[in-house]
C-alpha cells in the first residue's frame, strides 16, 4: 500500500514530530543536540524552511516550521536526519535505523492554533516531568521566544509578531500565554491531527487545505451506512420517478 502524501502547502506552518526507532534514545547529551540544531539551521536556510519553535527530547523531537516550497521541508528533514544518523552511528558505534520511519507532520491554522502549538512544543519537558518550568530545559526555543536569549535558528511567525509592537512587548505577551494551561481538548486536537497527518484548524481551514492539495480530509465513520426506513407507499412512488 502506498504511503499517504504529507499535507504540505507552501507558506502554511507545519507541526512535526520525529521519533527514534522503537522510541529509542536519539539525543545523549549537549554535543548531540548542538550538532542536530546546527545542521537543522544550515538545511533550513538552504531549502527555505522558517523554524518558529522546537524541542529536542531524549527520544524524539518537535518542530513548528513554515516551508517556502512544497519540497522544502522533505529535503531539509531528510538531509538533517541522514547526517545526524551517520554522526550518531559513528560516535556511538551503532548500526541500523535511527529514526522511526517517516516523521509525522500536519499543517497548522495560524490564527487559532499556531501559538497553541508553539506552547505545546515548548511545554513538552514539563508534561514529561523532566522540568518544572520550560525555561529549565535547555534544548527548546522557549527562552528565545520569551526574550531571554537569542537563537539564530528561530524565525518569528507573523502571528507571533502580531503580539506586540516591538521585540520586548512580543516576548512579554508570549510569556504571559504560559500563565494559563493549555486546555486538554487543544492538546488532544494537536496530537490527533499530527498523528493522522490531517490539518489542524477549523472546518474552513481543513477545506482550504483539501482544495490546495486536491485531497479530502473528511473523516468518514467506520461501518455500514444506516439503513433507510421505507414508508409504505413511498417505494412505489420512488420507482415511478
Amino acid at each position: 500500500m502506498a504511503r499517504p502524501l504529507r499535507a504540505l502547502v507552501p507558506g502554511v506552518p507545519v507541526h512535526i514530530i520525529q521519533r527514534g526507532h522503537n522510541r529509542s534514545q536519539v539525543f545523549f547529551g549537549a554535543e548531540d543536540a548542538q550538532r542536530y540544531l546546527g545542521w537543522l539551521k544550515e538545511m533550513a536556510a538552504l531549502h527555505g524552511v522558517a523554524v518558529h519553535a522546537y524541542v529536542l527530547m531524549t527520544n524524539h523531537l518537535h518542530l513548528l516550521a513554515t516551508p517556502k516550497a512544497a519540497d522544502s521541508l522533505p529535503k531539509a528533514m531528510q538531509r538533517v536526519g541522514t547526517r545526524y544518523a551517520m554522526y550518531l552511528n559513528d560516535t556511538r558505534d551503532r548500526t541500523g535505523s535511527l529514526w522511526e520511519g517517516r516523521y509525522r507532520a500536519c499543517p497548522v491554522e495560524s490564527e487559532r492554533y499556531l501559538l497553541a502549538c508553539s506552547r505545546y512544543i515548548e511545554l513538552n519537558p514539563v508534561r514529561a516531568k523532566i522540568a518544572r518550568d520550560p525555561r529549565e530545559f535547555r534544548w527548546s526555543s522557549y527562552r528565545h521566544n520569551i526574550g531571554e536569549r537569542s537563537d539564530a535558528l528561530i524565525t518569528a511567525h507573523a502571528t507571533y509578531r502580531a503580539l506586540g509592537f516591538d521585540a520586548t512587548s512580543r516576548a512579554h505577551a508570549y510569556h504571559a500565554l504560559f500563565e494559563t494551561a493549555l486546555p486538554d481538548a487543544t492538546i488532544e486536537a494537536i496530537r490527533a491531527a499530527t498523528n493522522a497527518g490531517r490539518p489542524l484548524g477549523d472546518d474552513k481551514f481543513v477545506a482550504a487545505m483539501g482544495r490546495a492539495l486536491d485531497r479530502s480530509f473528511v473523516v468518514r465513520k467506520r461501518g455500514r451506512p444506516p439503513k433507510t426506513k421505507l414508508v409504505p407507499g413511498k417505494l412505489q412512488k420512488a420507482n415511478k420517478s
